[in-house]
């Protein structure tokens, strides 16, 4: 460690490019895909309310990509939210200045932070949520290629004979033409042996026991239900057995909401500060869904 953990920037690992694991595939389609669909689940926990100069999409995608956006206050466009880094360090060793770099602005690049600027993070280590959506989305890549690569093996396959190149073409012909589910294949009779069979054998006999795939799926859920509980999307933990008690699913809950009831504390804390330095603004967070027990009176889910 080159510096110790109190520093604001400490393991800051906000940028989307980063990966917790020595496996590396995000940089795949369907690692990709993932991570885009769980940071949309991320960002859809709090319903926001944002002023009507702003653009509502990038103010949220700086704030959970990068972990903090900058307020400040313009000639041109009012107050508005904007990316930054951050710089210097106070005797808390926390941020004292933000720095702003964008062309359509001019004037004050670099304000100081809670005179001149307000700085609305959403965890206290000044973090993003990119991490936990890399961790998630590299499990669920895998498990996805692992279902395509069970689901195209378990077919049954056929190995066929062929005592010369064309007879090796015909039967390719063949197998294409059932393969692509035409009604009819028309071979030559003269590609039988003596006794009318055809030179073939199944590669792939024990189809069912090689079928995976319904577990795969089970486990692709419990990842993505393991990363819900994370960012505070209720889930009723389902996984562990077939019928839980009252007091597991809320046990469960807890765990579920205490990220985000730091996100927002962080985001509120954020908030006064802007509305303390440019005034009352339409700006607010809060959980998009209630906060309330699934569990029936029964104490059964």
């Amino acid at each position: 460690m080159s510096q110790p953990p109190f520093f604001y920037n400490y393991m800051n690992q906000a940028m989307s490019g980063v990966e917790p694991n020595m496996l590396h595939v995000l940089d795949s389609e369907q690692g990709r895909f993932f991570q885009r669909y769980l940071l949309k689940k991320a960002i859809s926990v709090l319903k926001w309310r944002v002023p009507a100069n702003w653009n509502k999409d990038y103010f949220l995608y700086v704030l959970y990509c990068y972990g903090y956006a900058a307020v400040i206050n313009t000639n041109a466009y009012g107050v508005i939210p904007q990316i930054c880094t951050l710089s210097g360090y106070n005797v808390f060793y926390q941020p004292t200045h933000a720095i702003i770099a964008n062309p359509y602005l001019s004037g004050l690049k670099t304000p100081r932070i809670g005179s001149e600027c307000a700085l609305i993070k959403l965890q206290p280590d000044y973090c993003g949520v990119m991490d936990i959506c890399a961790h998630y989305a590299a499990k669920m890549a895998l498990i996805s290629s692992s279902i395509d690569s069970n689901l195209f093996n378990s077919r049954v396959a056929y190995v066929f004979f062929a005592s010369n190149e064309a007879s090796a073409k015909t039967f390719k012909t063949l197998a294409d033409d059932i393969a692509s589910g035409h009604a009819a294949a028309v071979v030559d009779k003269k590609m039988k042996n003596a006794d009318g069979s055809l030179d073939y054998e199944i590669f792939n006999r024990d189809v069912k026991n090689s079928y995976i795939v319904s577990d795969l799926i089970s486990d692709l859920r419990k990842i993505e239900s393991e990363f819900d509980t994370k960012v505070g999307i209720p889930n009723a933990n389902t996984d562990k057995r077939e019928r839980l008690i009252k007091d597991e699913v809320n046990a469960n809950n807890v765990e579920t909401e205490t990220l985000v009831d730091m996100w927002l504390d962080n985001i509120n804390l954020g908030i006064a500060q802007t509305q303390e330095l440019f005034g009352k603004l339409d700006l607010s967070a809060e959980w998009r869904c209630e906060r309330e027990s699934i569990c029936d009176r029964s104490g059964n889910v």
